[in-house]
């Protein structure tokens, strides 16, 4: 995983930020007229103030057009903040629209090895919670970075109009508050750093607790479990205080520096004032200017304290943005149209990590239509071939032929649409019955879909369900039973009728009566189409044309139920097991 420094997040941003300048240019433009309009008003109170001369002797007609212009500028510049916070709004969340967009479209191109390899909790952390924290530090950075730095450089240069020594002190005092609020920004950011990670390890471990509650229940775990949770929120709270301690130090330290520049400018300027050099009013002018000048400096440190905790954030949004894809198809991969079913398997050799042997030189010949049953102990390589199969991974060396075709030098898109994959494990998502069945054929007619529904026996249930197919579930099925999920996932395959099919203990929660009568339907849907079928019943593959018996990555027998069972070898030793007293 790269890891992005503090500088390359900051330019990252900025390269989103570039698509909008337009808002940009436009926020910048209403801070400079916000801010000049705003330091104005301190001229217009020291000139009414200069208007009252003494007792009885006011110039009530110089002082009634002052306010004029007072209340003109108030009001011009009430519009511009308002402008400016539109602009700095459509920035922010246009931006963080757009990270979370590259997020997820990374996350779907990403190989299934770094997904099997993270938290999803973790995941999920990152798009949700980083990227909200970014945005918080983002808005509040256009909304006070800009007219922060602009009223100082513009306060400066009234005050340089006003008296120039006065300003020599203002300046002369203000590198210590920057040199503070610098020094704790480089502390903070490795701490909000560390905060932002350990905020996802958590938000991981939830969720992960959560969705298998029953079974730290069953097993009696959660002691246990409170116990790493508590382990992980007491570093959180570590780290959080750590970060906070430091951001928050920052602003006392520079209002204290911005004290010393309002008492430097109050006894200085009533020196002058005695002597004659300035008037009352240009007095009272020069400390409003005083306090509007050290006033961004306590916003700004808060500002880069914020911006720090939004960079950390936002780099590991960025971190998982910049994660390798999985490999592009080919330059010239073509689109699997014409299948009639055969599949080669050449010398492949594949392994998950390295150092750790899988799979090797593994052959295979699969004519048109032929059922092809995958049995072996756990851990075997049975899933992995599917993997390799359906390309979620791609192999060692060797080669995998469909239809006359390498699968490498074909789309995984057209791959994948001619297989029919029904898994053990069910996924269903948010929405209605009818589009959880036709979701890998969008366009299927409600006729289509009560059909494959009924073939796959699970009309039935459905109808008695309170809005039939049009019933809303929840993500992953919410109140369905186990099987009736996976009745569901069997519909979604018959419905679109792919070239081959892929049953990986496809009839493992169903009762033995369903799984009669969905043998059958399967049968039905199989005749003329390659079928792989992973089972750990090897009743249920007594009827496949050729069985693979695989141990430690290789196929150690071949042949179909009754070869194996005469041969009294390890096919026949698993057969026998199943059924012994």
């Amino acid at each position: 995983m790269k890891n992005t420094n503090q500088k390359d997040t900051l330019l990252r941003v900025l390269k989103y930020i570039k698509k909008y300048r337009i808002y940009l240019i436009l926020s910048l433009i209403l801070a400079v007229v916000t801010v000049v309009l705003t330091l104005i008003v301190p001229v217009y109170v020291g000139d009414a103030i200069d208007y009252i001369i003494d007792v009885n002797n006011v110039d009530f007609g110089g002082v009634s057009r002052i306010l004029v212009k007072i209340g003109a500028a108030v009001g011009i510049t009430a519009l511009s903040q308002w402008l400016m916070n539109v602009s700095n709004n459509k920035i922010t969340y246009s931006v963080i629209r757009d990270i979370r967009e590259d997020a997820i479209r990374k996350i779907e191109i990403l190989p299934l090895k770094y997904v099997d390899a993270h938290r999803p909790g973790d995941m999920v952390s990152r798009i949700i919670a980083d990227v909200d924290q970014f945005a918080d530090g983002l808005l509040m950075g256009f909304s006070q970075l800009f007219t922060g730095v602009i009223t100082i450089i513009g306060t400066l240069g009234f005050m340089l109009s006003i008296n120039v020594k006065i300003t020599l002190i203002v300046v002369c005092i203000t590198p210590l508050s920057l040199f503070v609020a610098s020094f704790i920004a480089k502390k903070t950011f490795s701490m909000f750093k560390l905060q932002s990670q350990t905020r996802g390890e958590q938000t991981g471990f939830v969720d992960e607790m959560i969705g298998n509650q029953k079974v730290v229940q069953a097993y009696g775990h959660e002691k246990a479990n409170q116990a790493v949770f508590d382990e992980i929120n007491e570093r959180l709270g570590r780290y959080s205080l750590r970060a906070i301690f430091f951001s928050s130090i920052t602003n006392p330290s520079t209002r204290f520096v911005n004290s010393l520049v309002y008492a430097g400018v109050g006894i200085f300027g009533a020196f002058s004032a005695i002597r004659g050099a300035i008037t009352v009013g240009q007095l009272s002018c020069f400390l409003s200017y005083a306090n509007q000048y050290t006033k961004p400096f306590n916003e700004i440190s808060g500002v880069v304290t914020e911006l720090q905790n939004a960079l950390a954030c936002a780099s590991r949004v960025f971190e998982l943005i910049d994660e390798q894809p999985q490999v592009p198809d080919r330059a010239g991969a073509v689109s699997l149209e014409s299948v009639d079913g055969s599949l080669e398997i050449k010398n492949v050799y594949f392994s998950y990590v390295p150092e750790r042997r899988l799979i090797e030189n593994f052959n295979l010949n699969v004519r048109p239509g032929q059922r092809i049953a995958i049995v072996g102990p756990t851990g075997c390589g049975k899933t992995t071939l599917i993997n390799l199969l359906m390309r979620f991974y791609d192999v060692n060396s060797g080669q995998i032929v469909v239809s006359g075709e390498d699968t490498m030098n074909i789309t995984r898109h057209s791959l994948r649409e001619n297989f029919g994959m029904v898994l053990q494990e069910t996924w269903l998502k948010s929405g209605t019955i009818k589009e959880n069945i036709a979701m890998g054929k969008p366009d299927a007619t409600d006729e289509e879909i009560i059909e494959a529904a009924k073939a796959s026996y699970a009309h039935n249930f459905i109808k008695r369900m309170p809005q039939g197919y049009d019933t809303v579930i929840s993500e992953d099925g919410g109140s369905l039973s186990q099987g009736q999920k996976q009745l569901l996932c069997i519909a979604r395959v018959m419905l679109c009728k792919p070239a081959m099919l892929i049953l990986d203990e496809a009839t493992s929660s169903i009762d033995t009566r369903t799984e009669v009568k969905i043998q059958k339907a399967f049968a039905k849907l199989m005749e003329g189409r390659t079928s792989f079928i992973i089972a750990h019943r090897l009743s249920t593959i007594r009827d496949a044309d050729t069985i693979l018996v695989m141990k430690d990555g290789n196929v150690i027998e071949q042949g179909d139920h009754e070869s194996l069972m005469s041969r009294q070898g390890f096919y026949a030793d698993l057969y026998n097991s199943q059924f012994s007293a």
